[in-house]
């Protein structure tokens, strides 16, 4: 139950900063470009990076402190943050193809179930 409770902390903070962060910046620099959206997605690239190496090389975070800030926090505030650690770890592991094959797969599948999702809703 413990688990869960830092999830659930991590994901409501995390979705809370997305929130306020993308609206800060869409504010700022306008709605043109998603701008917001990007700087999220940066943000919490770096931020589940440093705290990937903080966990890993500096035994600094453990089991609940993984929960709260990379799954909870970082898995609400930006799915694209988990995508790049894990293609990262991919990578790392030397599965090249593996992350190769994962960025592809996302991309293309990703816009192409988007556009069927949005052909669907049109027709209903």
């Amino acid at each position: 139950m413990t688990k869960i409770l830092y999830l659930g902390i991590g994901s409501l903070a995390g979705g809370l900063a997305r929130y306020f962060l993308a609206g800060t910046v869409h504010k700022s620099f306008g709605t043109g470009f998603p701008y917001g959206t990007l700087a999220v997605n940066l943000l919490g690239c770096f931020a589940i990076g440093f705290l990937g190496a903080v966990a890993e090389e500096r035994f600094f975070l453990g089991p609940e402190g993984k929960i709260l800030l990379m799954t909870g926090f970082c898995g609400a505030f930006t799915t694209f943050s988990t995508f790049m650690f894990e293609t990262g770890n991919l990578m790392k592991d030397g599965e090249f193809s593996r992350a190769f094959l994962n960025v592809a797969a996302s991309l293309v599948a990703g816009f192409a179930v988007y556009r069927l999702g949005i052909l669907l809703g049109q027709r209903i």
